[in-house]
């Protein structure tokens, strides 16, 4: 079950809040930050949910700018603010996690992923993502030992009582790819297949032969949460920083890529044939 109590779920819910209040009031961002002599991109922060955490001083000064006077809705924002300064498990790791991708990962009632170059890393092995880790020029084996263990802490999410459905279209190109030499590649091959047990797990492979397809613009990940009120996320992951997309256009956009990616692709049950028949290849 995902956690109400997680503080990457909380911080969404008051930024949600308060930029709620903000267009009711009929303020830009610009124009709040500039009567509370802030910089517009404090507030972008603590809207967007993107920040470690928010201090209380700075809720009762929003409340104040917005005119909220009714006291018990004030208070519920502090709730979550204080409550929001709770440590999640990915804290530990923040050294090498940028923003907050990781909470909203393990708080998602749905997790749809569209891969061109490599695995998605909820279905990595160990021996993958250290091969994967090392090409990405991190050297130090306790560094590579840590990554790959975070990476390992990720997946316990598909694990957990309540999972999540996670749904994977996988371009050919990444199970084709021998990372890490064949016997690394071999068990990839094979925790792919592994997957068809799993009622919450579906995968699919966008085989080479299919030609030019809506993904070749490249990967993503589309978040959706339990509470409607928790709008859903799509992710885009680049060299140096990840991308976080909420706004309704551009979700519907998404969500007809990642349905045109899955009609490109082979079915379930065709996909772990396919995977089986590389093996035997191999």
């Amino acid at each position: 079950m995902t956690d109400d109590h997680s503080p990457t779920l909380r911080l969404r819910r008051l930024g949600h809040e308060l930029r709620r209040l903000r267009e009711d009031k009929g303020l830009t961002i610009r124009e709040a930050a500039a009567q509370l002599e802030w910089s517009a991109a404090k507030i972008s922060r603590i809207e967007s949910g993107h920040t470690k955490r928010v201090d209380v001083q700075n809720i009762r000064a929003l409340c104040g700018l917005y005119g909220v006077t009714e006291q018990g809705f004030v208070e519920t924002l502090l709730a979550l603010a204080r409550e929001a300064k709770q440590r999640g498990w990915w804290q530990a790791y923040q050294d090498i996690i940028e923003g907050p991708y990781v909470g909203l990962e393990s708080e998602a009632s749905t997790i749809r992923t569209f891969q061109l170059g490599c695995i998605p890393g909820l279905l990595q092995t160990a021996e993958y993502a250290a091969a994967i880790t090392r090409a990405a020029s991190v050297r130090d084996p306790e560094e590579v030992e840590r990554r790959v263990g975070m990476r390992m802490k990720r997946q316990e999410v598909l694990g957990r009582a309540a999972p999540p459905q996670f749904w994977a279209v996988i371009d050919e190109s990444a199970v084709l790819r021998p990372v890490g030499g064949r016997e690394t590649h071999e068990a990839q091959l094979r925790k792919l297949i592994d997957t068809y047990s799993l009622d919450h797990v579906k995968v699919q492979i966008l085989p080479l032969a299919a030609g030019e397809h809506a993904g070749l613009t490249g990967q993503f990940v589309i978040l959706d949460f339990p509470e409607i009120t928790d709008r859903s996320v799509v992710y885009l992951e680049t060299a140096t920083e990840g991308l976080y997309l909420e706004e309704a256009p551009q979700l519907k956009r998404y969500n007809v890529l990642f349905q045109h990616v899955c009609a490109s692709a082979l079915s379930v049950e065709a996909s772990i044939t396919h995977l089986s028949n590389l093996i035997d290849k191999l």
